[in-house]
C-alpha cells in the first residue's frame, strides 16, 4: 500500500495519503491520533482508500508498541465515518471496553489496539480551508457575503459524508433551512427527515419522545408510540434547540451515538437504528460544557463538524437578495429599491425571520420598521387586505386570522427577545410549557 503517513525514521509527522476518489462527493478526510505508543506519528491524515496500523514495516503507518501487532487493524473511510477491521491481532482491538472484528465508527471516536489509543477526529482543517467555488446559494439558501460564500462550500464538501453536524446561531438565522439542505444533499436524502423541537418537549417526555415507549409505561401511555430514533432510521434526525435537552437525559443519547441502540421506555427490547444526527441552537453549548450544563462527551458527539451561522447584522450584502426572496414568495416579483436600501439599514435583531416578517408587513400594509403604525382610514385598509374574501362565513376568516396574529405576535416576540423563550413567557405573560406548545404548533421560532 501507499505511505499514508511517514515511518518514525522520517522527519515529517503529518502527510495525506493520495488515493483514487470514489465517484460521488469524497467522505470528509479523518485525523488520526496515537496515545500511549512509544514512537508512532503524532497524527496523520486519512483522505480516501484503507490504510493498515501495526507494528511492522509494512504498515502504513507504524506504530512502536509491544502490544501491537505487525498488522494489527484496517481503517477505511466511507460516509458514515470509518471501517475498523481487526487484522486477527494478538492483543486485539477494543471499541468501548468490547473486543470487535470489524464495525463503522463515527468520527469522534477512540478505539484501543493493545495498549495504544487511537482516536479518529474529523479533519476539520482541511474541511474549512478547502478553496471554494463563488455560488449564489446552496440548495435554496442565500447569501453572497464572504462568511456565507465559505459556508455553502462546506456544505457541498459535507455532502459525500454523514457525520454529525452541529449549527450554531442566532435564533431565525436559518438554522432549519440549513439542516434540511445538509439532508438534501446527502446520500439519506430519500429516507425520512425527522424534527424534533427539543425545547418544546416537557422534561418528564423526552425519552419517550426521542425513543418511543410501550403501553402502560407510565400514566397516558394508552398505547405503544415510535420514537423519533426509529422513525428516523435510514434518514436524519434533526434536534432543533439541542442545548435544552435535560442533563439527565444526555447519557442516553451518547449511547445511542456510539452504539446506535435504543429501547423504548417500558421495554427491554433493544432496537438497532441508523440515523444521522443534525442539531441546532442559539446557544454557546462550548460555555455550557464548561459550566457544567452539557456533557462534553455528548457535545463532542454531536458537534462532529460545527457550523456557525453570522448574524444578518453582520452580512448586510445578504438583505437585498433575501427580501426579493421573500417578496417573491409571496407572488410579488421585486421590492422599490429604496424599501431595499431602508431594509438594508435596520438590525435585524431576529436575523432573516424577523427581516422575512418585515417584507410580509411591507407588502399587507406599505409599512417598514420604525414607519407610524396605520390609523384610520389606513388601519381600515390594511384590515380589509387582511380579511381577504368576504364570501367566506365569518366564523372561518376570523380563525384564520386569529391564527395569522398569533403567529406573527410570536415571531416578533421571538425576535424581541433574542431567541430566549423564558423572557418571551414572561413578557407575554404565558406559562413556558404553554408558549413553547403554541411555538410548535404555529411553526415558529424554527432555525
Amino acid at each position: 500500500m501507499a505511505a499514508l503517513a511517514n515511518r518514525p525514521k522520517s522527519s515529517s509527522s503529518d502527510r495525506t495519503r493520495t488515493l483514487p476518489r470514489p465517484s460521488g462527493r469524497p467522505p470528509i478526510g479523518v485525523v488520526v491520533r496515537t496515545i500511549g505508543a512509544r514512537a508512532a506519528p503524532a497524527i496523520f491524515r486519512l483522505g480516501a482508500g484503507r490504510c493498515v496500523l501495526g507494528a511492522g514495516a509494512g504498515a502504513d503507518v507504524v506504530i512502536q508498541d509491544d502490544t501491537v501487532s505487525r498488522a494489527h487493524v484496517e481503517l477505511e473511510l466511507v460516509p458514515e465515518g470509518v471501517v475498523v477491521r481487526d487484522l486477527q491481532s494478538r492483543n486485539g482491538t477494543f471499541y468501548l471496553g468490547q473486543r470487535l472484528e470489524k464495525i463503522v465508527l463515527g468520527l469522534g471516536s477512540r478505539i484501543r489496539l493493545g495498549a495504544v489509543e487511537v482516536v479518529l477526529d474529523a479533519d476539520i482543517e482541511t474541511l474549512v480551508n478547502a478553496p471554494t467555488e463563488a455560488s449564489p446559494g446552496y440548495r435554496g439558501l442565500l447569501g453572497v457575503s464572504p462568511v456565507m460564500q465559505r459556508l455553502f462550500g462546506i456544505l457541498v464538501r459535507l455532502e459525500g459524508s454523514l457525520v454529525n453536524v452541529l449549527v450554531e446561531g442566532e435564533s431565525g438565522c436559518g438554522k432549519e433551512l440549513i439542516a434540511r439542505a445538509i439532508h438534501d444533499g446527502s446520500s439519506v436524502a430519500a429516507g425520512p427527515r425527522v424534527i424534533v423541537n427539543c425545547g418544546a418537549i416537557a422534561r418528564e417526555l423526552t425519552l419517550s419522545e426521542l425513543f418511543g415507549h410501550r403501553r402502560g409505561a407510565f400514566t397516558g401511555a394508552v398505547e405503544d408510540r415510535m420514537g423519533a430514533f426509529e422513525a428516523a432510521h435510514g434518514g436524519t434526525l434533526f434536534l432543533d434547540e439541542v442545548g435544552e435537552l435535560p442533563l439527565e437525559t444526555q447519557p442516553a443519547l451518547l449511547r445511542v451515538l456510539e452504539c446506535g441502540e435504543v429501547r423504548p421506555v417500558g421495554s427491554t427490547e433493544v432496537r438497532h437504528v441508523k440515523v444521522r444526527i443534525v442539531a441546532a441552537t442559539n446557544r454557546d453549548l462550548a460555555e455550557d460544557v464548561r459550566a457544567g450544563r452539557f456533557r462534553e462527551d455528548f457535545y463532542y458527539r454531536l458537534a462532529v463538524v460545527k457550523l456557525t451561522v453570522p448574524p444578518l447584522r453582520d452580512r448586510p450584502e445578504d438583505i437585498p437578495e433575501l427580501a426579493r426572496s421573500f417578496a417573491e414568495a409571496a407572488g410579488v416579483p421585486s421590492l422599490p429599491e429604496d424599501v431595499i436600501a431602508r431594509l438594508r439599514d435596520q438590525p435585524w435583531r431576529g436575523n432573516a425571520r424577523e427581516l422575512r416578517n418585515a417584507v410580509q408587513a411591507y407588502l399587507a400594509i406599505g409599512t417598514l420598521p420604525g414607519d407610524a403604525h396605520p390609523a384610520g382610514g389606513e388601519l381600515e385598509i390594511a384590515c380589509r387586505k387582511l380579511v381577504g374574501d368576504v364570501e367566506r362565513p365569518y366564523a372561518e376568516v376570523k380563525e384564520e386570522l386569529v391564527h395569522r396574529f398569533t403567529k406573527v405576535y410570536l415571531e416578533a416576540l421571538l425576535a424581541r427577545t433574542g431567541g430566549n423563550q423564558s423572557e418571551a413567557a414572561r413578557i407575554a405573560a404565558i406559562d413556558r410549557g404553554h408558549l413553547g406548545k403554541m411555538l410548535v404548533r404555529y411553526g415558529v421560532g424554527k432555525s
